[in-house]
């Protein structure tokens, strides 16, 4: 079983209940499994800011899964809950990010561990920090 981070952020429609639909199918026993949630924020567009805001969490879980498994279960969540890329970092239903898996660092064309926004996205890592103290983050 490895320990992983995941954020989960929303800024179209039902943005709250975005957020637990992804939870609850995130939560899929013996697969995965939700240890920890941090709080909801409210936080505003970074890149293309002429948007909604949006909301963020960031939650642990437990996984069988290995990263690149997890990336395409996220990635089905992601689509099964309507989400649609209307243009890079454009307004979103739903996003999910694999911030930290264990202690593996990957630079794959698919997916990069730890992820980008740990370092570009303050509340991000303030997130991360609520549920986790962590000597990848200084800690």
């Amino acid at each position: 079983m490895a320990i992983v981070y995941l954020s989960l952020g929303s800024n179209l429609g039902d943005r709250e209940e975005y957020l637990r639909q992804a939870r609850l199918k995130i939560n899929q026993p013996p697969r995965t499994l939700l240890l920890q949630e941090s709080k909801i924020l409210n936080t505003t567009a970074m890149d293309v800011v002429n948007q909604p805001d949006f909301l963020n969490q960031v939650i642990q879980i437990e996984t069988t899964l290995d990263a690149e498994r997890l990336l395409d279960q996220i990635q089905g969540i992601e689509k099964e809950l309507g989400r649609v890329k209307r243009f890079d970092k454009g307004p979103r239903e739903i996003d999910i990010d694999i911030l930290l898996y264990e202690h593996l660092i990957l630079q794959t064309e698919r997916l990069s561990l730890p992820h980008h926004s740990i370092e570009s996205r303050p509340f991000i890592r303030d997130l991360l920090r609520e549920i986790k103290r962590s000597p990848e983050l200084g800690e």
